[in-house]
């Protein structure tokens, strides 16, 4: 078996070890995109730069000398596709946006896989530890930190009982809201009254103490808190 071939077999078992230590992670974590998405896609990298990094191959001597080969063209290439694969597993539930995680993870699994078609094993082996690091020593980080969180609020009374805005301010800023954007309307026939708007504030349990708080208010008829992710 020569060099050359030995090299071929050892990147494209590197790709599919790199490719699915990430994958793991995410089906770990019960994602769509998990161990063998990532495994092909890191593996279908290789095997493409391998295409360019081996030209001799399968171009003849004479034609080897007329035409240059750009690897890094083959590169764009492949980051291109791999945007619609991460597009395809990024998916809006409701006012929530899933999936972003995963498609990042996707993109740089192609990376690593063209790092391991070249050759570059260090770079490779480095930003598949840095990967799994990000994915999960930084979820630890991410769960333990404040960041404020966005809601989409509305409120609905009677027209006869109508809460000052003023007392609804009050209300919703004592649970540690800040107010954004606040509309009205007139629904029903005009026979209630709606307020809606934006909240914000960094306490997680601030939506329930304020829903707790707007079911006992005897002139709430309807309301609705829609937590966003950011």
């Amino acid at each position: 078996m020569s060099e050359e071939v030995v090299n071929i077999i050892l990147r494209l078992l590197a790709a599919v070890a790199a490719g699915g230590v990430v994958g793991l992670e995410r089906t770990y974590h019960g994602r769509p995109a998990g161990f063998r998405t990532h495994t092909l896609v890191c593996t279908a990298s290789a095997l493409l730069m391998l295409v360019t990094v081996y030209e001799s191959h399968w171009f003849t001597a004479g034609a080897a000398q007329r035409v240059v080969v750009d690897p890094t063209r083959m590169a764009q290439g492949i980051m291109t596709g791999i945007g619609f694969l991460g597009a395809g597993v990024i998916v809006r539930e409701g006012l929530s946006v899933r999936g972003l995680t995963t498609a990042a993870s996707i993109w740089i699994t192609a990376a690593i896989g063209i790092l391991v078609g070249i050759g570059f094993f260090l770079p490779a082996a480095l930003a598949t530890a840095a990967t799994l690091g990000t994915l999960s020593a930084f979820r630890w980080i991410e769960a333990r930190m404040a960041s404020e969180l966005y809601a989409h609020f509305r409120v609905q009374f009677q027209r006869d009982t109508i809460m000052a805005e003023s007392d609804l301010r009050g209300l919703i800023v004592g649970y540690g809201f800040s107010i954004a954007n606040l509309n009205y309307a007139l629904i029903d026939d005009g026979s209630r009254f709606e307020y809606r708007m934006v909240l914000r504030t960094v306490d997680p349990g601030a939506a329930l103490a304020l829903s707790n708080r707007l079911r006992s208010e005897p002139t709430v008829v309807e309301f609705r808190i829609s937590q966003v992710d950011a």
